[in-house]
């Protein structure tokens, strides 16, 4: 007998069919004698619609209210599911993410996990229950709802795992596994049989919507495998685990392209000790991850000035701009220039770290279709360049075709 945790994402639970696709295939695990969590997301469009309703009343409405707004996303489908299960004479019961034991810290919106105690969990799942658990929520200690930002079901289901030492864990959406590519685009695009955790966790942080980069980050922590599959069939997946020297044969492993970037520009900022410790340290304590960031000399100016540029989400572009705003008459630069029309492509393999001139490649390849970059960031394992978002598409492939075929 097999303890696994399986995690649906919002496609496989889009609609009550669906559901009760997932159902089926739960019940051919259960009946095989395995002990199954599984942790659900909400159905598919259900939280874009409730931000959106939330943003039509108020364009940042406050993140407290975001949270207790769109936990209710998965509450909806946990419900569903266990009766799904029930309906096909399988004992099942929903837990929301405080219920399962999820204990986090009291960032709203975006908050980390703190401490598991499934001790409900393991009980339910003694007396023969399938215990459905809300994905992407949990709970404070002072007994807030938290939520664990956008994917955050794949985070429940990883730290799940871990805490019930199971098995398997099985993360199932609407792909077969882990591309060299976004097939959608990159037609060429071949399925990955394995794949680093710190290639999925550059992946994943660089726009491939397979999974949400912080639960890679928790299943390296902690040694979780898991394999990423389709739940629209029974196609073998990707198995995310370990780096092995027969992985550094490889030197690209996949293309990314991230189209939920926006820049934001300082325009001659004061060139002064402290400015860029000053902004930046207003952005993190707003919460907002920063990606790339350039700081260029302006010349030809009365007084020392530069121009800082960065990177973020294009869902933190307001929160953003209102922070960057309120330091202006602090720091004193001319004005600030928002530009939501980029895109991040990246490569990325752990095979990088030994064959020099990778980046060299991708550069060339593309000055040849006339794609002009305008940032860079590079790690050990991938390259990173900021282009026009209209030429992103094509980008992708010309770069897909140069290192993969």
């Amino acid at each position: 007998m097999s303890l696994i945790v399986q995690k649906y994402g919002g496609t496989s639970v889009a609609n009550p069919e669906r559901i009760k696709n997932v159902a089926k295939r739960v019940a051919a695990y259960r009946a095989k004698g395995d002990q199954v969590v599984v942790v659900v997301s909400a159905m598919s469009g259900v939280t874009d619609n409730l931000i959106k309703m939330a943003r039509e009343i108020m364009p940042l409405p406050s993140e407290r209210e975001m949270d207790m707004l769109l936990s209710t996303g998965e509450q909806t489908t946990i419900a569903l599911t266990a009766i799904a299960l029930q309906a096909l004479g399988v004992p099942a019961i929903s837990l929301t993410g405080a219920q399962a034991g999820i204990v986090t810290d009291g960032v709203h919106t975006n908050a980390k996990i703190k401490n598991i105690t499934p001790k409900q969990i393991r009980a339910l799942l003694d007396q023969g229950q399938v215990v459905i658990v809300a994905g992407f929520q949990g709970q404070t200690m002072e007994g807030q709802i938290t939520t664990l930002g956008r994917g955050g079901s794949d985070l429940t289901a990883i730290a799940l795992a871990a805490a019930l030492k199971a098995d398997l864990c099985q993360i199932y959406t609407d792909v077969d596994g882990v591309y060299t590519a976004d097939p959608r685009i990159v037609p060429t695009a071949r399925k990955l049989p394995e794949i680093s955790y710190d290639e999925m966790l550059e992946l994943a942080g660089l726009g491939a919507k397979v999974m949400q980069s912080r639960s890679v980050e928790f299943a390296k922590k902690f040694g979780v495998i898991f394999e990423v599959r389709s739940s629209l069939n029974d196609n073998p997946g990707t198995l995310v685990k370990e780096e092995t020297p027969s992985m550094e044969g490889v030197v690209i492993r996949g293309v990314s392209l991230d189209k939920n970037q926006a820049k934001l520009t300082l325009v001659q900022v004061p060139d002064r000790p402290g400015v860029a410790a000053l902004v930046f340290k207003a952005i993190a304590e707003a919460n907002i991850n920063v990606d790339m960031i350039v700081q260029n000399i302006s010349h030809g100016l009365a007084s020392p000035a530069t121009d800082i540029s960065f990177t973020t989400d294009k869902a933190d572009l307001l929160k953003a701009r209102k922070v960057i705003d309120s330091l202006k008459d602090k720091i004193g630069f001319r004005e600030v220039i928002a530009d939501e029309n980029i895109g991040k492509l990246s490569i990325v393999g752990v095979g990088m770290r030994s064959n020099p001139g990778v980046a060299a490649k991708m550069f060339e390849t593309l000055a040849q279709i006339g794609v002009n970059i305008a940032m860079i960031s590079t790690s050990e394992i991938k390259v990173s360049v900021a282009i026009d978002l209209a030429k992103g598409e094509e980008a992708m492939r010309a770069v897909h075709q140069a290192f993969l075929g």
